[in-house]
Order: C-alpha cells, then structure tokens, then sequence
C-alpha cells in the first residue's frame, strides 16, 4: 500500500527525486513509532498527502505532511537533532512548519482541563482557544496539513479510551471546524462535524439517522428521477451547464437546523439539494430565471450569495422551489471555480490565484478577510501584537506582546498582582522580567507579604497593570523624609492595608431592618446587604457570617456567595424576608 500511494504522490511532479528523498526519510523517522490503531505513522502521513495533492497545494507542504508527525512525543533534544536534520536535507521552511504544526498540540492542554473541572466552554474561552490555535500555526499550510490530519484522525478514534474520545471530538468541533469553516474548506468541515457529533452525542447522532433515514431515501430517489427533467429543461432553453448532481445535507447540519425548526423534518428543504454548476457567471443568473419560470419559489429562501458572499468567501446561487405539491427542493447554482471554492476554499484560490471580495462582518473575523494577503506569502499575521497564555486550570489569558508574568497575574486577579512574588512556566521558576510566548502555561506564586515595587513599571505592558502598581504604590508612600527602618515601614504598610480593607468591606454593604429578616429560624438580628447583589424583599436569600461575624444577606443566586460556599460552607446559612 505504502509503495502504491507514494507513486500515485509522486506522479507528474516536478520534483519527484525530491520528494521520494522525503519519503525514504520518513520510513526512517517513522521506523518505530505506531499509532494507537497498530499502524505505522507513515501510512496516515501519505494519506494526509494524498488528500492535499487533491487539493492542489505546493510541494513544500506535501513534504510537510509526510513529515508532519516527525518529532511527536520525542525528548526535546531528539527534536532539535531531527528538525536540524529535515532542515539540512529539505530547507528551514520545511523544518520551522514541522515545529509549528507539533507546537499545536498545545492547544489540548485547555480542552482537557475544562473537561476535568466540568467547566463549560462559553463563546470568549472558545474563540480565544481559536485564536491561540491560528496564532501558534503563524502558516496557512500549518492550518491545511493539521486539518487534513485531524480528519484522517478521526476514522480510528474507535481505538481511544472514552474520555480521550471526547477531548480529542470536542476539540475538532469547537476549534478545527470553524476554522475549517472560516479557510472556506466545505467536504473538511462536514466529514469533521458528522464524526465529531456521533462521537460526542452518539445517541442523538443514531436517532437522526433512523428518523430521517426514510426521508432521506425519499428525497434521494425523487432528485434523481428529478435530474433528467431539469436536464432536458436547461437544454430546451440553451443554457450552458458543467452538470448537474446533488449532495445530503451533513448529519449535524440537519441536527442543528431541526433544533431551530421544532424537530419537524418537513421543514428542512436541503436534507437532499440539487446543484447546477456551469462554465460563466451569466449562465448562473440565467439558470435561477429559467427555474423560476417552470417551478414556483418559496419567498423569503431566494440567496444570492454570489453578489453577498459569506465570511469565507462562499459564493453561489440559492433557491428553494415547489416541484409538485408534496415536493419542495434546494438548488444551488454556482460557476466551476465556485464549486471547487465551496469544496476547498482557500486551496481553490491557491490554484487560481484571484481575489476574494469578503464582507465585513466583525472583529472576531478580520484574520479572513485577509484571506487575498496571506495567499501570497502564506503567513498567518493577525495576532502577531498578542500573546496568548494558560493560567493552570486552562483558561486563555489574551495580553499584548512582550507582556510578563507580572501583566498575567494582574490580568487574572488584582490581588494576585499586587501579591505576586514569582512564576512558573512548564513548572520552572522564571524571572517576573520574562516575555511570554504563545501557549505558555502560567503559575503565578504569591505571598500575602509581598507587595508591588515601582520597578516593575519598568517591565509590565499593560496599562491595567501599570494602573494597579501605581495606585498601590503611591498609597503605601510615606511623608516621613528621615529615611525609616524597613520592619517600621512593613508594619505601616501592613495596618494601613488592614484599614483600607475594612473600610472597604464596610463601604460594600449597607444596613437592613433586623425585624423583615428570618436567618436560622431567629429574628431580630443585625443584618448588613450584599452590595454585590443587592437581594430584595422578593428574592431567595442565604446568608453569611464574616471573618468579625457580620451577617451579610446575598441572593441566593450570587455569584460571590456560590465562590464563598465553597471554600467555606460552613458559614453560608439559610435565611427569608418576613
């Protein structure tokens, strides 16, 4: 098989001595590194080749894809030794896009600790996860080869324990798919959805299939007693046309949609859409007109997308149109480049080098309107003014470049700034002047005791920092000009924190009449008001008792109270308004 796919790589290829050097190489580096499916890595590497051959990309990445899981798993020194090796044999860009695509697998380390903490991954964390990932790819061919390899992935995750199953599903369908998506690479992201939604909701994936298994056959088999018509009826007006064929809609596109349409399957007109595909743009127009004029369209589903392209840039014609009474039909018309556009993106205007008119429609999306700029050169620049980091229990903190630990701390918590003492990155101590890179994972040491110097000024880059070390250092300056012993000036600082915190805590909460309030079955005690939440005389409340035994009175639903609940259930207590 090995010798069958490298010839069918090496066909017609400029340099084929080159790149049979590459896959000799590759049967070396792979010599003893398998798979968790008992297959050897160069089998999965030519098949992700062959998959980009296809698509028509240069052969720089081919080498890269066949090299891709190079230097996996191995000590840092062995990949320093092989990357120098593929850099002698096959040029540095080849090295440095091999380094980059196994830097990625950084990105897991998030994925895997929310899942463990139960943490739910809301919109901000999965779009920083993204821009984390494209920030580390730095390449376009990074992007393609790690896409193509994740899905060739995904057809043995069969082999991998439960929990790792998911993890490695959840983050195809939160980070490879969009951005598969977003690169206009359509077969990618719907064989990535469909595999990663019967992998992560295999119940809800098998009842589709046996509910919408008849419709499907149904409206298969009417499309294609429906073709020759539509044929006959494009050569009756003389409209030039490539074809005619027809695709299912993906399982989790069908999924998604019937969630929107009260699970009425009648509703989704594209489970099977009819797809005219001609040679010239005119003919697209020409063809809706013709359509129009021997079948009735639904008003309100008529899309021209080819005037209003989508964010990444797909462009073709939309109808939906009755066929008969108990038939209704999706067709989409779209020119040849069009077609292979919506089948693999940014791959198709590799091949046809033209431009791409996107519309704005966003910050979150600025990277793809890009998509004509980064053709040429293939680099991804567009978080090159951030630096993106983990805290340990996996969260993205997003920081200008050239940031330090100390901007991380204060970014995470004002308290844990002003305290922070020193960081680890990767469990290693580091100085508070290092500069942070993309996917380092941050451990910030704190020491109640410590507090900011006016020095660090001099290091931090963000202006919340900078506001912190100010506002916390000029507070702690005396107006003593005799210069004082620093156990006196420790003991100032510390009475003067304990006041400000005082007065704070009493500046947050308000007092409340004893008489309306129920706490523990009692009456008649003194209750002070969360300001935080600030409960009413209609709202469940719990009550808690402070460090001095104040009781403050927090809805129940307070974000702040569920914190204190858990680290100190003891002094949450039940409380009721009269």
């Amino acid at each position: 098989m090995k010798e069958l796919s490298i010839e069918k790589l090496l066909k017609n290829k400029q340099n084929s001595k080159l790149m049979r050097e590459v896959f000799d190489f590759a049967k070396i580096i792979y010599k003893d590194k398998y798979r968790i499916n008992k297959e050897n890595y160069i089998e999965h590497a030519l098949r992700v080749a062959l998959i980009l051959d296809r698509m028509g990309v240069d052969e720089n990445t081919l080498m890269v894809a066949i090299l891709h899981d190079a230097i996996d798993d191995k000590p840092q020194s062995i990949q320093d030794s092989e990357l120098k090796e593929i850099s002698r044999k096959f040029g540095s860009e080849v090295a440095d896009l091999i380094k980059k695509i196994s830097g990625l697998r950084k990105i897991r380390f998030s994925i895997k600790e929310n899942i463990r903490s139960n943490k739910h991954l809301d919109k901000e964390k999965v779009e920083n996860l993204r821009k984390t990932f494209i920030a580390l790819a730095g390449d376009v061919r990074v992007l393609l080869v790690e896409l193509v390899s994740r899905l060739d992935s995904m057809n043995y995750l069969d082999v991998l324990p439960e929990d790792q199953r998911k993890i490695f599903a959840l983050e195809t369908l939160e980070i490879f798919v969009p951005i598969a998506n977003r690169l206009g690479l359509g077969e990618i992201k719907r064989l990535l959805e469909d595999r990663s939604f019967f992998h992560l909701f295999k119940e809800k994936y098998e009842w589709l299939q046996n509910s919408t298994k008849e419709k499907y056959e149904e409206r298969e088999k009417y499309i294609k007693k429906f073709i020759p018509k539509l044929n006959k009826i494009l050569k009756k007006e003389r409209l030039k046309f490539v074809e005619i064929n027809y695709r299912a809609k993906s399982q989790w596109s069908t999924y998604r949609k019937l969630l929107k349409k009260n699970m009425d399957i009648e509703k989704i007109h594209d489970l099977v859409a009819v797809r005219i595909i001609t040679e010239k743009l005119e003919d697209c127009y020409k063809a809706l007109g013709i359509l129009h004029k021997y079948y009735k369209p639904i008003s309100g589903e008529i899309d021209d997308y080819i005037a209003r392209p989508k964010i990444n840039g797909y462009r073709s014609l939309h109808t939906s149109l009755f066929l008969d009474k108990d038939h209704i039909c999706e067709i989409q018309i779209r020119t040849k480049e069009m077609h292979k556009e919506a089948e693999y993106g940014v791959c198709a205007h590799w091949s046809y080098k033209e431009k791409i008119d996107l519309k704005k429609d966003g910050k979150k999306f600025e990277w793809v309107r890009e998509i004509p700029v980064f053709l040429e050169s293939f680099k991804l620049n567009f978080f090159k003014d951030q630096v993106f980091a983990f805290t340990p229990k996996g969260d993205v903190i997003v920081l200008p470049q050239g940031s330090c630990p100390i901007d991380f701390a204060y970014a995470v918590h004002s308290d844990i700034g002003n305290h922070c003492e020193s960081a680890k990155i990767l469990g290693k101590i580091v100085p508070l002047s290092y500069v942070l890179e993309n996917a380092d994972i941050v451990e910030i040491i704190t020491n109640k005791n410590k507090q900011p110097s006016q020095d660090w000024l001099k290091i931090v880059k963000t202006s919340h920092a900078k506001n912190h070390i100010k506002k916390t250092t000029e507070k702690y300056q005396t107006n003593f000009k005799i210069p004082l012993p620093h156990f006196i000036k420790k003991k100032v600082l510390e009475i003067t924190e304990r006041f400000q915190k005082i007065k704070e805590e009493k500046q947050k909460i308000t007092k409340e009449n004893p008489s309306r309030i129920i706490i523990a079955g009692q009456k008649g005690m003194l209750v002070n008001i969360a300001k935080c939440c600030n409960p009413k005389s209609k709202d469940q409340v719990k009550a808690y008792i402070t460090k001095h035994r104040a009781i403050v009175l927090h809805k129940a639903s307070c974000e702040n109270l569920q914190k204190l609940s858990e680290i100190f259930p003891e002094k949450v207590i039940d409380a009721l308004w009269e």
